[in-house]
This record gives structure tokens, C-alpha cells and sequence, in this order.
């Protein structure tokens, strides 16, 4: 008889002699330990926190020391007084740093003072002796926290020349009176 046809999917090993054997041939394998789980949720969520309190943290400092200082002192107690302080500060004194102290926080730029001191300096270097006199200062318009504040300057010089100049102030209430615009 012809050797039989064998379907080779259907195959099946043949059981050893002796019987099934039960048990491993070989040692077994260590089990390898079970994989970690990630936790980037975690650490996504941690790192937008640390940052979103280091900007709101550095944006309270930073506020802070822009509005610390802005209007130390009292002031003055009268709109003119304000006015009549800041010229003597500015034109006979000739300090930048005397006349800051004076003025609103939102317009305190001590380099501009500065460079205004140093143009009547320059000015003083070209004419002999000029000296300054204002007319009394005068209160045009004014409500509880804002006044507008006129007078003329004069500068007169030993050789007899002289000119003037219509200035108007906006001044404004806050712990006083403080210069806040100059025109």
C-alpha cells in the first residue's frame, strides 16, 4: 500500500515514547519586571503650575517696584505752591534732582530735568548774569484733582536783554500737590 499523503497543517508531532513528559526541558527564563508607567500627565501639569507662579510671582514683583516710590513726600498744599517750588528748583537752583522731587510720578524723567538744567547752564556760559523772575503763578482751571496753573517767565541779562515765555502747568492732587506737564 501506498505510503499515506500527509497534510502538513494538520499535523500533529507524535507523543514521545515513555509517555508525555511534564515539566520544562530547560530552566525557565526570569520574568522580567512588569514595565513603569509613565506619568507625563503628571509632570506636564507640575511644570505649567511652576510656571505660571514664577510669571505671576515675577509680574507682582515687577509691579511692585514700578509703583513703590511713585509719589513719596506730600507734596504741596496748594497748586501754585506746587508750581512756584518747581521753578525755583528748576531756574534758580538749577538742581534736576530737587525738582523730580516735585513733580508726578508718571512724568518723573530726572534726565529730562537734567537736560533742561543743563540748556539754562548753557545759556547762563553765553549771556552775561541772566537771572529769572516769573509773574505770580496763576490758577486757570482747577477741580479735586487736577489744576491748570499759568505764569510768564522773564530772563533778564547784565547787558540789558531779555526775553519771555508763557508756560503753563498741569498739576495734579494726589498725597499734595505734584507738576505733571510743563508747556
Amino acid at each position: 500500500m501506498p505510503p499515506a499523503a500527509t497534510d502538513w497543517a494538520t499535523a500533529q508531532p507524535a507523543p514521545p515514547v515513555g509517555g508525555p513528559q511534564w515539566g520544562p526541558a530547560v530552566p525557565p527564563y526570569p520574568a522580567f519586571p512588569a514595565p513603569k508607567r509613565r506619568r507625563r500627565g503628571l509632570w506636564i501639569t507640575a511644570i505649567v503650575l511652576a510656571g505660571v507662579l514664577l510669571l505671576c510671582g515675577g509680574g507682582g514683583i515687577a509691579g511692585y517696584l514700578v509703583l513703590r516710590d511713585v509719589e513719596t513726600g506730600e507734596g504741596a498744599a496748594e497748586p501754585v505752591a506746587a508750581v512756584e517750588s518747581f521753578l525755583d528748583a528748576v531756574y534758580v537752583k538749577q538742581n534736576a534732582t530737587a525738582a523730580a522731587a516735585l513733580v508726578c510720578g508718571d512724568a518723573r524723567d530726572v534726565g529730562a530735568l537734567q537736560d533742561k538744567v543743563d540748556e539754562i547752564q548753557r545759556y547762563a556760559r553765553t549771556y552775561p548774569n541772566p537771572r529769572y523772575k516769573w509773574d505770580p503763578p496763576k490758577v486757570e482751571q482747577q477741580d479735586a484733582e487736577k489744576a491748570l496753573v499759568s505764569t510768564r517767565l522773564t530772563v533778564l541779562t547784565a547787558d540789558d536783554r531779555s526775553t519771555a515765555e508763557q508756560l503753563r502747568f498741569t498739576v495734579v492732587h494726589t498725597t499734595g500737590w505734584w507738576v505733571c506737564d510743563v508747556g
